[in-house]
């Protein structure tokens, strides 16, 4: 049982406490990164462009992460890397103090762009760690565990706790982010690990091990391809979704936080129904109906008039997400030899995370070009519109190419 995996397996208590502390400070700065853009510019590509930044790193430094993954103590990697990411949301801290100097948002984009270079080690790291933690009978608990406490703490408590602090202070949810993180770090390093067996070869060689594997295997390609796809979609919308909250629904921090919560609320329901749904319906049927309720979410978004309606597209759409992520991570985690995990994951996370700073910068791009020929509301629209009938099409593509063993 769920329960029981936690109560018997001390590293995964503490992989699971650690990852439930570092996501809640994610969620703080989720609605917080993004809420003080806004407060420095209202240029919509100034504020797409600090969302992008958190997830340009994947596109950048996820191959040769998953190198450093697999020679490194992965209890050592991740612990530092929460440390690292702990001085930078001071940085981001003190900006937020000083948020009316000159070039405010591109200076916060850059620090969010460190943030997220530490987190594309941090998460390689924690993905791979975990066969190595439960037995492979597990990990579908295992992971729908992590990804319910990764909504539990970063979506649906974080964000309108964010938003209760930016009342008091704008730099009140970075500072906790900071408690959390150096707290996280502890907890992962009372992890213990057996040794590695054998020897990871050079840096070149092992990336090439790692390239020829992704190549030669067409389902776990086309399986990236879609990921990479969703994911453009997702952060397209994600980028300007803060903006459509604002100015065209009129919430509030504290209201956009209550919204955010309730998506975090379908992502942990998707992330409990996920191994029954999969016993049920089987994976293959799973994925299809995950791609078709993204496309009917987004539509949904795209005709909202008021928060209600964008809270229950929003639950549909995480709740979807998560079935999809349970079932496609384990199945990733069994596909992959363990001494290859850490560099062919991150390959996949390449064509799944690093088309995300893509979608955010053309989300960005496009409402500030609709804006010239129309009222803003229609352009921050006409991103969700598009982005259903994208996922009508990606539908399509599913159904014919996507078949998993």
């Amino acid at each position: 049982m769920a329960t029981s995996l936690l109560l018997r397996n001390r590293n995964f208590r503490l992989l699971f406490g650690a990852g439930a502390l570092t996501n809640l400070g994610d969620g703080l700065v989720v609605l917080a990164l993004p809420w003080l853009a806004t407060l420095m510019t209202t240029d919509p590509i100034a504020i797409a462009g600090v969302a992008a930044a958190t997830t340009l790193p994947w596109l950048f430094f996820a191959i040769p992460a998953g190198v450093i993954v697999d020679r490194s103590d992965l209890r050592r990697l991740i612990a530092q890397a929460d440390l690292l990411r702990a001085a930078i949301v001071s940085a981001i801290l003190m900006l937020a103090l000083n948020a009316q100097v000159t070039g405010a948002a591109w200076m916060l984009a850059g620090l969010a762009f460190l943030l997220g270079s530490a987190e594309v080690l941090r998460d390689n790291a924690a993905q791979t760690i975990l066969p190595a933690i439960v037995q492979p009978a597990d990990l579908e608990s295992a992971n729908g565990q992590l990804w319910g406490a990764e909504q539990l703490a970063g979506q649906f408590i974080g964000p309108p706790l964010a938003g209760v602090l930016i009342g008091m202070g704008v730099g009140m949810p970075f500072g906790l982010d900071i408690a959390m993180l150096v707290l996280a770090a502890g907890l992962v390093w009372m992890i213990t690990l057996p040794s590695k067996v054998g020897v990871v070869p050079g840096f070149a060689t092992a990336l090439r091990q790692g390239i020829a594997f992704m190549r030669g295997d067409a389902l776990l390609l086309r399986l990236a391809i879609v990921l990479s796809v969703a994911n453009f979609i997702a952060a397209a919308v994600l980028a300007v979704q803060v903006m459509f909250a604002r100015e065209v629904l009129g919430l509030t921090p504290a209201g956009y936080g209550l919204v955010l919560s309730v998506g975090a609320a379908g992502a942990i329901t998707g992330s409990l129904l996920a191994p029954q749904l999969t016993r049920i319906m089987g994976s293959q049927s799973c994925l299809y109906l995950s791609v078709a309720v993204w496309c009917v979410g987004y539509g949904l978004m795209g005709i909202c008039t008021d928060g209600y309606l964008m809270a229950f597209a929003l639950f549909a759409i995480m709740t979807a997400a998560m079935v999809w992520n349970v079932i496609t991570v384990s199945w990733r985690q069994r596909r992959i030899p363990s001494p290859l995990l850490g560099r062919v994951n991150s390959i996949y996370r390449f064509f799944g995370w690093g088309s995300m700073p893509l979608g955010a910068l053309s989300a960005g791009v496009l409402v500030a070009i609709l804006e010239r020929d129309m009222a803003r509301e229609l352009a921050i629209r006409a991103t969700f519109i598009t982005a259903s009938i994208s996922c009508a099409i990606l539908l399509i593509y599913t159904l014919l190419r996507l078949r998993l063993d």
